[in-house]
């Protein structure tokens, strides 16, 4: 029980009630004999009411993991349909919470992608835990906000302490630092203001940002909310393997610098979405060493495989930074909204984020100024509520330990080389890119090889729709060298080398029949 301690030595104020005088248990009685909401005042249920729901929500959580592979992987309805269902009058009165839960997963919350089926092979899947479910709800009833100390001294601690792991699992240098947010894009947006303000001094003329065409777009996305005009963002054509061209980066930075414009960071990709390709780092490094730039590596998917012994370049490389995307919600395996931004020096984070720079009125603010050995995460970012992310990942570090994290990425590994060796050895497949990150690219031949670009492109796109229509594995498409091809993600650490060849056999299959058709 937390102490009554309303006076700084200790004492009560005489006759004054204490937290549980003045807090009625929920099995206290009204005189007509009905039980009493948990706390006084509205937005308070009775005890009984909450377990029961409660109960049966992690219930409907339990049923849905345990049934993850039944059905099919994606699942959609029309607009007029959700609408006729979920389209209602503001409810004026309340409802009974437990048959609000089973409705909504019944009827709504299954309609979307299944992330966690093993044969979703759909953009970057991801699959979540149990014990980060149960973080989730934890967190959620203690309000708990790692943003000053003061506010969330607790939250603060586990969210450094699931900080220092991440560096341990990447390979980083104890130096560095860093705090969760909500995904990748919100981690560039964080990395590339520090870069602007530390590069730039507040002056964005003439300034240069630098990518390769395979870049995520939330990139360009933070470039524009950073006030970077389109033109200030240079995109450059990859090289064969989809990666940054160290020489051809040298050159436009010569070039650009000649003309008088002011180059100041490089964004590389460890994991592009399309192909899983991993940018040279170690180079791009060296040669923004040389002419003072700052080197973002957008890891959000690939900086995972550091986890594993395959991903010891990887692993090395990522020390070269300045700063780090990375997204635990993806290849290692949380719920979505927990993705992490890395910096190799914390300080400028703070120059850019810390509140003191930005306040207006002082005064509301002061008393939360983090003191000797305190951590104020809200310097570190753009966002002062803050969620306590971090606690997923720190609750199922310690509940599986780190070396099941690390058999999962290799398992992921081992099911793209798997699907590639399949591919590259069947007669009606085509290996486009090789396995990058867990992603590989392949396509469908067309009938005897004759068929044009266009009519090979749509093939593409008619199997994906075939395959998703059979309700029995879900393979989208992606773009390679301006060609449609199919594109598998394969980090799921429930999918086997079965769900692997079964997908494939009704990837041929369907194939087959739209040729058949034309």
């Amino acid at each position: 029980m937390i102490p009554d301690v309303p006076f700084a030595d200790g004492r009560s104020p005489a006759g004054a009630p204490t937290v549980a005088d003045a807090v009625p248990t929920a099995r206290e009685e009204s005189d007509d004999g009905s039980v009493r909401p948990c706390r006084p005042g509205e937005l308070a249920l009775p005890a009984a009411e909450m377990r029961r729901a409660g109960h049966h929500a992690v219930d409907l959580v339990v049923d849905r993991l345990r049934t993850v592979a039944d059905g099919a992987p994606h699942a959609v309805a029309d607009p007029a349909t959700l609408a006729a269902l979920l389209d209602e009058p503001l409810p004026e009165q309340g409802g009974d919470l437990t048959e609000l839960l089973s409705r909504l997963a019944r009827d709504v919350l299954p309609l979307g992608i299944r992330f966690d089926h093993p044969r979703c092979f759909a953009f970057v899947p991801t699959t979540g835990n149990y014990p980060a479910v149960l973080a989730d709800l934890l967190s959620t009833a203690h309000l708990s906000v790692p943003g000053a100390w003061l506010v969330g001294s607790g939250p603060t601690r586990i969210e450094l302490t699931a900080v220092d792991w991440l560096k341990e699992l990447l390979g980083l240098p104890a130096h560095w630092a860093g705090l969760f947010v909500s995904g990748g894009s919100v981690a560039n947006l964080t990395a590339l203001a520090a870069a602007r303000d530390h590069r730039l001094d507040g002056d964005l003329t003439g300034a240069r940002l630098y990518c390769s065409t395979q870049t995520h777009p939330s990139v360009a996305r933070a470039a524009h909310l950073l006030g970077l005009g389109r033109d200030q963002l240079v995109a450059l054509e990859p090289d064969t393997g989809q990666r940054l061209d160290p020489r051809s980066l040298a050159a436009r930075l010569d070039a650009d610098r000649a003309d008088g414009l002011r180059p100041f960071a490089v964004i590389a990709t460890v994991g592009t979405t399309g192909t899983g390709a991993v940018d040279p780092v170690t180079d791009l490094a060296r040669l923004c060493r040389r002419h003072g730039l700052w080197l973002h590596v957008d890891g959000a998917h690939g900086a995972a495989v550091a986890l594993s012994d395959r991903g010891r370049e990887v692993r090395e490389a990522l020390g070269h930074a300045d700063s780090l995307t990375f997204d635990p919600h993806k290849w290692l395996f949380q719920p979505y909204e927990t993705g992490c931004v890395l910096v190799r020096d914390a300080e400028l984070l703070r120059s850019t984020f810390r509140m003191a720079r930005h306040h207006l009125d002082t005064g509301y603010l002061a008393p939360a100024e983090a003191r000797k050995g305190e951590v104020n995460l809200d310097d570190l970012g753009p966002q002062q509520s803050r969620g306590l992310r971090a606690l997923k990942v720190w609750l199922s570090l310690r509940t599986f330990g780190a070396a099941a994290f690390r058999r999962a990425v290799d398992h992921g590994l081992r099911l793209s080389d798997h699907a590639a060796a399949r591919i590259t050895a069947h007669a009606d497949l085509d290996l486009v890119t090789p396995p990058g990150v867990g992603i590989l690219t392949f396509r469908c031949r067309p009938r005897g090889n004759a068929a044009g670009p266009a009519a090979a492109d749509r093939l593409q796109q008619r199997v994906s729709d075939a395959v998703r229509a059979t309700g029995q594995a879900l393979v989208l498409t992606t773009r390679v060298g301006g060609r449609t091809v199919l594109r598998m993600c394969t980090i799921n650490p429930a999918t086997t080398t079965a769900d692997i060849d079964a997908t494939l056999d009704l990837v041929v299959r369907a194939a087959r029949e739209q040729r058949e058709l034309g």
